[in-house]
């Protein structure tokens, strides 16, 4: 193990730790947007959209993500549509999460009294109505330990990128390891760099799904 060797490549590893979290933020924060929105259209049973989203559920969550990727990478070109590496790493993981995010919520929707429900169409609430006031606040809450999974599994799955070479952490490591046959120093600062993106988010996201759970916001 030589430190000389790992204090030489920080810098590099600096600015693939960079890219790996804003790669990870872009398609966390997109895939609960999506998530969201089929989650909602499911629980109202809208007609047709219903049945595509649940058709698209389950076509992403039933195909690797290295599948995805390499069909966005190369096949896509060919039919004249040619996107750049991130462009498609970012898509990948907004259409395998998704559809993850989407299975999550549903399951927390799902958890929100029926009685509520009534009340509030009692009132004269719309669906959108329903789904902001109602659905969605509770739903959420129930959501967290499966919100919370899928955002860990998420931020792991950017180490697929390397096989559309994005210069994330596995991709930069990897390329390090090829060129100067340092494996255990290069493998040690990827481990530690994947603890330092996870581990905080872990503890926070554990944190707020507590206080979710208890309804202590504010204590």
């Amino acid at each position: 193990m030589s430190w000389q060797i790992i204090n030489q490549s920080l810098p590099i590893f600096a600015k693939a730790f960079q890219l790996t979290i804003w790669l990870s933020a872009v398609g966390i924060i997109f895939s609960i947007v999506v998530g969201v929105f089929c989650s909602l259209i499911q629980y109202f049973k809208v007609p047709i959209l219903s049945q595509l989203i649940t058709a698209y559920v389950e076509l992403a969550r039933n195909t690797p993500l290295l599948i995805q990727l390499f069909f966005l990478y190369y096949a896509f070109p060919v039919i004249g549509l040619k996107m750049s590496a991130q462009t498609c790493g970012i898509i990948g993981l907004v259409f395998l999460g998704g559809a993850y995010m989407a299975e999550g919520f549903t399951g927390g929707f799902a958890g929100v009294s029926a009685t509520q429900i009534d009340d509030g169409k009692a009132l004269g609430m719309n669906n959108l109505q329903l789904a902001r006031y109602v659905v969605f606040p509770q739903g959420f809450a129930l959501s967290m330990p499966a919100l919370t999974a899928n955002i860990i599994f998420l931020i792991k799955e950017t180490s697929i990128f390397s096989v559309i070479a994005i210069p994330e952490l596995t991709n930069t490591a990897l390329d390090l390891i090829g060129m100067y046959y340092r494996t255990n120093e290069y493998l040690l600062i990827l481990v530690i760099a994947y603890a330092i993106i996870l581990i905080p988010i872990i503890l926070l996201l554990t944190y707020l799904e507590r206080k979710v759970r208890y309804g202590t916001f504010g204590d």
